[in-house]
């Protein structure tokens, strides 16, 4: 693809899904101005919905990189839709070594990314235990870290459920209306040295006070 087309597509989708989340869900952000514009920067969030990762990139406003597993590019048209948005494949969800070396590799040259230190989407909308791997994934880089909190995601899409339950803006509110917020972000190094249950209670802390500001922030 080329340069320019990929920059207009990802701008023409960015405001395509802006304008249905919004309509649809009610979503708010806030927040867009702590993440750094350029260079590496690591997003992490709490993982309540497949909605979560296009909820991220509407309220960064900034192009992202999103790990996604190698079986949801089985299928060519979704594999270029999800790849012209800065989807990566990886082999399996997670912080496994392969997930790790994309990662470093991501933000290495200079990329934003995403990824979810619960593993996968949680199972009842609150904050699951975060993998081990993130503090790996500390140790090996310096940069900024930006907490995400979400909130009304599960609501509108939980894992159990088969389809999307929108809470349109131009209705009473429902429970599935959206919120994003994202915190200034906090230098990796400022975790040099801490045992990794610290590092890891640290961001437990940071995403529960992001998810609190998000919740909040939502349309009730």
């Amino acid at each position: 693809m080329q340069p320019w087309f990929a920059s207009r597509w990802y701008q023409l989708s960015y405001w395509l899904s802006a304008g249905a989340m919004t309509l649809w869900f009610s979503l708010r952000t806030e927040g867009h101005r702590h993440v750094p514009r350029q260079g590496p920067a690591l997003l992490i969030a709490n993982h309540q919905s497949f909605l979560d990762p296009v909820l991220i990139g509407l309220a960064a406003r900034r192009p992202l990189c999103f790990l996604a597993r190698r079986t949801l590019f089985g299928n060519p048209f979704f594999a270029w839709l999800i790849s012209s948005l800065n989807a990566v494949p990886i082999n399996q969800e997670g912080f496994a070594r392969d997930g790790l070396k994309t990662i470093l590799e991501q933000l290495e040259a200079g990329r934003a990314v995403v990824v979810f230190p619960e593993g996968e989407r949680s199972t009842d909308g609150k904050l699951q235990p975060l993998r081990p791997g993130i503090h790996l994934l500390i140790k090996r880089m310096a940069m900024p870290i930006v907490p995400v909190g979400i909130a009304g995601a599960f609501d509108a899409w939980s894992r159990w459920s088969p389809i999307p339950i929108p809470a349109p803006v131009f209705l009473p509110p429902e429970r599935g209306t959206l919120a994003v917020s994202i915190a200034p972000p906090v230098d990796s190094r400022r975790f040099a040295g801490l045992p990794r249950q610290d590092v890891i209670n640290c961001l437990v802390e940071e995403l529960q006070k992001a998810a609190a500001r998000a919740e909040n922030l939502r349309r009730k």
